[in-house]
């Protein structure tokens, strides 16, 4: 299992290989659907850390605040980033998950998410509660078409 830094080091390297710079807004949606999907196909988490239902989202809190300095602007891809650190079947799921996903806006991103059952109950009980696996397992195959 991997953390959500490398995670999230991944994903920024990709948008930068794709000459984009991703926000927090929009790393946290890619982040959430890749745990989500990651779960049902393989059933264990992609990563370790919890995804808490906040008011824009789900969101890794230790990985919102490792970049909230950056507001609402684009997040540079780390220079020492060692792809090796994620083996080639996790590569070629994280690239899925950001050729399906890293299209939209991190406007829209957030506009599916709320959509998203699990994430509704999880918020419903109360600003930044845990999002469940078992939830995420339950209401995110709808998402297998795609990805």
């Amino acid at each position: 299992m991997y953390t959500c830094f490398d995670i999230a080091d991944y994903f920024l390297s990709k948008a930068e290989d794709d000459e984009e710079l991703l926000s927090n807004l929009k790393l946290q949606k890619l982040m959430y659907y890749a745990q989500g999907l990651y779960l049902i196909t393989n059933g264990q988490p992609l990563f370790s850390e919890n995804i808490e239902a906040w008011t824009y989202g789900p969101v890794v809190p230790d990985l919102y605040h490792k970049h909230k300095n950056y507001g609402a602007g684009g997040i540079p891809a780390p220079t020492d980033f060692d792809h090796n650190k994620i083996n080639r079947q996790d590569c070629e799921f994280l690239n899925e998950i950001y050729e399906v996903f890293g299209q939209y806006s991190a406007l829209r991103l957030k506009e599916l998410s709320h959509s998203d059952i699990c994430w509704k109950n999880a918020y419903d009980k109360g600003a930044k509660t845990i999002i469940s696996h078992d939830e995420m397992i339950k209401h995110m195959k709808k998402y297998l078409v795609y990805a």
